[in-house]
């Protein structure tokens, strides 16, 4: 039976933070294949992310606040055998997409063991480990959802990775601003901590443009700038929400805490999944 602190360090609820570069994904794919979508859903959000958050706290053993957990329980030997478990299990089902899909879900399982583990441990360092992130949440589960749910020929969606990489370089800082210290504590320095929190509000904001500005890009070049409209009115929270939280937090740095960037990251994910969500209806019964 599953201990109690098992399934809190799986952290399957974080996965609805990383669900919209899998909307994105099927708004952008032209035919979409119904079972492969439902599958790599499944794959995604309940073994492949939190398997990788379940070994990352596993290794960690946190004793503050981490992701979306105010007080983790201790982990015990229980979670890192179902970690192996789960990422065993869904590179083996991943190959009822296809043996691409599979290879590229096994390279996502390395580079989150490379990320976390001690005698390697990528996350402390803030450049090489940020990249992994993002590179890794980004471009290539972009390019799994996309090639694997897709029917017939398909181009690389090499504009639409590098906004997926670019949303998620924008969000990952977010997350780690209120635990600068207890990461300094454990030998691991990350790229919110080297920018500073008001630096990681620069970096984000200037991320977030530079992600919607290839969006408008990409949409006016396929002739779709409603979709663009559409994303620009979900996101419209986010940013007053965003501009205030970066306000407040420039005149008082205890702002930055587990509270307020939670409440930052609900938010941003929320509208973010709703815009792909009505994009994904808009082009399919629009």
């Amino acid at each position: 039976m599953l201990k109690r602190s098992t399934i809190q360090l799986l952290r399957f609820r974080f996965s609805f933070l990383l669900l919209p570069v899998y909307l994105f994904a099927l708004s952008v794919a032209e035919n979409i294949h119904i079972r492969n979508a439902v599958i790599i859903f499944l794959l995604l959000h309940f073994l492949l992310y939190p398997a990788s958050n379940g070994y990352n706290s596993y290794m960690d053993r946190d004793e503050g606040s981490i992701g979306d957990l105010e007080k983790p329980e201790a982990p015990t030997r229980q979670l890192y055998i179902v970690t192996w478990a789960m990422d065993i299990g869904g590179s083996l089902l991943a190959f009822l997409i296809s043996p691409l899909f599979a290879s590229l879900y096994i390279v996502y399982v390395l580079f989150s063991r490379l990320y976390s583990y001690r005698g390697i441990r990528l996350k402390q360092y803030p450049f090489i480990g940020y990249i992994t992130v993002v590179l890794n949440q980004g471009a290539l589960v972009f390019y799994m959802v996309y090639s694997g749910v897709s029917t017939g020929h398909y181009a690389m969606p090499w504009m639409c990775m590098l906004v997926s990489t670019l949303l998620i370089g924008a969000f990952y800082p977010i997350t780690q601003i209120y635990q600068h210290e207890q990461d300094m504590k454990d030998g691991v320095k990350t790229l919110s901590k080297t920018l500073g929190v008001n630096g990681t509000f620069i970096y984000c904001a200037v991320l977030y443009t530079l992600a919607f500005s290839l969006l408008a890009w990409y949409y006016y070049g396929n002739g779709k700038m409603i979709y663009f409209f559409i994303l620009m009115i979900w996101f419209l929270p986010v940013i007053i929400r965003f501009l205030s939280w970066a306000t407040q937090c420039r005149k008082d740095k205890s702002k930055a805490n587990f509270k307020n960037t939670m409440k930052m990251n609900w938010l941003a994910a929320s509208c973010t999944n709703l815009a792909f969500i009505t994009l994904i209806l808009f082009k399919h019964f629009g």
